[in-house]
């Protein structure tokens, strides 16, 4: 009984140390974004669609004004984001508004959140995998070329909105985590940031708080929390 007692207690623990090696961080190889030198002005530019714009909400309220706030706070210098972004816009539309920009500076910081209207207008998950590749290597390049400037946030679900509730809302979640599963894949391969907000949006479920006042996008306070959750995850 007591050689059966040890032979059970040896397998439980066995089990929980697997369990816990095969568990990886994410993007757990990739350092924080070192600050060089508090004085010195940075750039950013945030690239993306209604989220980033931040439709129904003021500017003070967009998720890249309150992120570039929360860096100053933490003593990261960085200038007011340059924003393009439009309600509407797929992966394909926002790879060509940076080429119709021919922007020539480059950025310390370049955020990227896009997707939803390409998983939105019922696009195959392998054509958003084809723009999305475009668009995220040209975010890399306006980031001096380098994957470490570059921050990638997921696709929120606005299947938990007012807009959303005469649709099938396990659906519509389950759609979504197919499209983030291909940014994390690809963003991840380039060596890049993925930080994943989409559980912190489903939060906005039957909670007015975190909901614009058009009943589909997203609140100001919905916005802090991913500026938030962003700046825990990369600084």
């Amino acid at each position: 009984m007591y050689r059966m007692l040890l032979l059970i207690l040896f397998t439980l623990v066995s089990c929980g140390q697997n369990r816990s090696e095969d568990i990886e961080p994410i993007n757990s190889n990739i350092n924080p974004i070192v600050n060089p030198n508090p004085n010195t002005e940075l750039s950013y530019l945030a690239l993306g669609d209604s989220y980033t714009i931040g439709e129904s909400v003021g500017s003070n309220d967009r998720w890249p004004v309150k992120l570039a706030l929360l860096l100053k706070k933490a003593g990261y210098n960085y200038t007011q984001p340059k924003i393009i972004a439009k309600t509407g816009w797929t992966a394909g539309q926002l790879k060509a508004a940076i080429n119709d920009a021919n922007i020539q500076q480059k950025y310390n910081l370049v955020t990227l959140l896009i997707g939803v209207n390409d998983q939105y207008r019922g696009l195959s998950v392998e054509s958003f995998r084809t723009e999305y590749i475009e668009v995220l290597n040209k975010a890399i390049d306006l980031a001096y070329n380098d994957p470490k400037n570059v921050l990638v946030v997921s696709i929120p679900d606005w299947g938990v909105s007012p807009f959303a509730k005469n649709r099938n809302r396990a659906e519509i979640s389950e759609q979504i985590d197919l499209f983030n599963k291909v940014k994390r894949e690809e963003t991840t391969k380039r060596q890049v940031r993925f930080i994943d907000i989409t559980g912190i949006s489903r939060q906005a479920l039957n909670n007015d708080l975190y909901i614009a006042s058009d009943g589909l996008h997203f609140s100001g306070a919905m916005y802090q929390l991913w500026a938030e959750e962003i700046i825990n995850r990369s600084f």
